[in-house]
């Protein structure tokens, strides 16, 4: 399942050692509230998910930041480029 493979991808990149994927909320916010990440966060996640699923990110468009907004945001980007 992507949200699963998401939320391990997450959890491996940013090396949160006391997180399961099962204590991350899909409709949390993954920046300040929710997992606390930050911009260094969130440009190792960008980078892992390029690789991992040859989406294209750019670091400047307003929408990058609501695709990282939360996991369901991020599946949804996914699933959105592979289909095109």
């Amino acid at each position: 399942m992507l949200e699963q493979e998401v939320k391990e991808l997450i959890i491996d990149v940013l090396q949160l050692e006391d997180i399961e994927p099962a204590d991350i909320d899909s409709a949390a916010p993954l920046f300040v509230d929710g997992l606390g990440l930050d911009s260094i966060d969130a440009l190792e996640l960008g980078v892992a998910l390029q690789k991992r699923y040859g989406i294209t990110l750019s670091a400047d468009a307003e929408d990058t930041r609501q695709h990282f907004s939360s996991v369901n945001a991020l599946v949804n980007l996914i699933e959105t480029q592979r289909k095109k």
